[in-house]
């Protein structure tokens, strides 16, 4: 493991492949870590690729280097974070690709910096980037329903059970979110230790009620936020992977996010997986990276 200071963090990250290859960055979600992309990361630095994937702030080593700093989860943070890491890596552009709010960095990376960016693969939601205007509308019954971890983060319950309890709702949901994914106990129990970190309370409660518009987020990423509120286009290559099992984000049959999409784009129904591609199918995440480059 690595780190470096990127931001308002000393990021930690797994890097592998040569120095002079392709970058790549692959960015987890919650609640997984960088552990997720093992697999992929042999796949394509086998090919040359230069491999990294950092543990998201909140998650694993990475810590906040001020205790001043808001303890933000908000999606403007995730995004603020993986520039501020390919700056301080002295990136200039890189392949992007991730799930959950991994995928929501990258997919804010590609429409708000697209000169960094030489491809994106994005999981679950192809367009990954909140509409935190309209979230506050209900949603169709069954959507609702996959939601319910998000409501139950909004109520002091939900903090108090994901600090008391954050290894058995951690597991729940993952059986839930990749129902035919036959994780074993030490596979999960490997990535629960990033759920240790002091500040991944603070983070998931505040991002899942900072996407509701039920707390204020960090001032100082306002600007980006208000850009992002505008739902921007992504017009770098792209391809989007949704697991057929996903227990969350199911792929519907027409494909709505297809029209922020302004350059090549092709989503991709993976079969037999989750909402964990990379870890549930390693090949199909690999192979969409592969294809775009």
């Amino acid at each position: 493991m690595k780190a470096t200071r990127a931001g308002a963090l000393e990021i930690c990250y797994e890097e592998s492949g040569p120095e002079d290859g392709k970058p790549v960055i692959m960015l987890h979600g919650f609640p997984y870590d960088a552990l997720a992309f093992d697999a992929v990361s042999t796949r394509l630095s086998a090919r040359g690729f230069r491999c990294i994937v950092p543990y998201l702030r909140g998650f694993g080593a990475t810590r906040f280097l001020s205790s001043a700093t808001i303890r933000s989860g908000q999606q403007a943070a995730l995004g603020a974070d993986l520039i501020a890491l390919m700056d301080a890596l002295h990136i200039d552009r890189a392949f992007l690709g991730g799930f959950d709010w991994g995928g929501r960095a990258a997919c804010i990376v590609a429409a708000l910096w697209p000169e960094r960016v030489l491809g994106l693969v994005s999981c679950g939601q192809g367009y990954n980037i909140q509409d935190i205007a309209s979230a506050r509308r209900p949603a169709p019954a069954i959507e609702e329903a996959r939601y319910w971890y998000m409501f139950y983060f909004n109520m002091e319950r939900g903090r108090a059970g994901l600090a008391e309890n954050r290894n058995d709702l951690c597991r729940h949901i993952w059986s839930l979110w990749s129902p035919s994914w036959a994780f074993d106990e030490d596979t999960f129990a490997r990535t629960a230790v990033s759920f240790e970190n002091p500040d991944f309370v603070d983070i998931v409660v505040h991002s899942y009620r900072h996407r509701f518009g039920e707390t204020p987020g960090d001032p100082a990423l306002d600007q980006i936020e208000r850009t992002l509120a505008r739902q921007p286009d992504i017009g770098v290559p792209a391809i989007v992977l949704q697991g057929a099992d996903d227990g969350v984000d199911p792929p519907a049959s027409d494909d709505a996010d297809a029209v922020h999409f302004t350059n090549f784009y092709e989503r991709r129904i993976v079969e037999a997986a989750g909402h964990n591609p990379p870890q549930e199918a390693p090949d199909a995440f690999a192979k969409a990276i592969l294809d775009l480059a």
